[in-house]
């Protein structure tokens, strides 16, 4: 049995009569996508920080072969390559992590993706043999492993990237009966004497969230830098 303890997360807009009545835009359509985007961000913001907890952390080693033990100890040399990546797909294997539609899963930073796909082994998304199914953000495959951008990814001090590696089952996220994401509208006038005049109206949305790592044998993060890193 596991628990976690779930918290409520939102956020709202609110426009004017004068706005909706002079604006070139769609006020409520653009401001949908606004929130939409926020919501989606802050949600998976919300799980990958739940995952940088795992216990099984991999260094990326340096330019010249030499290990590295720490994050301290991480230089610009330190990137995500296709050795590394094979390295932390058979530790994978070792524990016997289940695959997700026939590989592993990665969640990887712009920066990190950048060195990637200038390696010889980097297959992109659109060249695979059967391009179903793929994730959004997914951007190619290499060692067994497909790999997800995503701006979110977490980024340490000193410019150093946590890669999450993921096999099935890893983790979880909640599923509350009326607690998913919800977009909440309302109009001018909804307020009664609050907004006597009708004056003001709102765009929000709301869900209830967390995650939870259910195997950590399953998740290995691996910190890295960049060619792009920002020290």
């Amino acid at each position: 049995k596991i628990e976690a303890e779930v918290s409520q997360y939102g956020d709202y807009v609110v426009y004017s009569d004068i706005l909706d009545l002079t604006a070139i835009d769609p006020v409520v359509t653009e401001g949908v996508k606004v929130i939409g985007n926020q919501a989606g961000l802050t949600l998976d913001t919300v799980t990958s920080n739940v995952l940088q907890t795992g216990t099984n952390v991999f260094y990326c080693s340096k330019g010249d072969g030499t290990e590295v033990t720490s994050r301290e100890a991480l230089d610009n040399t330190c990137r995500l390559t296709a050795k590394e990546v094979k390295k932390v797909a058979a530790f994978l294997k070792k524990v016997n992590a289940p695959k997700i539609n026939g590989d592993y899963v990665a969640i990887i930073h712009p920066f990190v993706a950048y060195d990637l796909q200038n390696d010889p082994e980097w297959i992109e998304a659109h060249k695979y043999a059967t391009p179903d199914n793929i994730y959004e953000g997914e951007l190619g495959k290499m060692g067994g492993v497909r790999f997800v951008e995503s701006s979110e990814a977490k980024v340490y001090e000193g410019g150093v990237f946590g890669c999450i590696f993921l096999g099935a089952n890893a983790y979880g996220v909640t599923e509350i009966e009326g607690g998913g994401l919800r977009t909440i509208i309302k109009q001018l006038g909804s307020s009664g004497v609050a907004d006597a005049l009708d004056q003001r109206a709102s765009i929000g949305w709301k869900a209830i969230k967390t995650a939870e790592i259910l195997l950590d044998a399953y998740l290995i993060r691996v910190e890295c830098k960049s060619e792009l890193s920002e020290d």
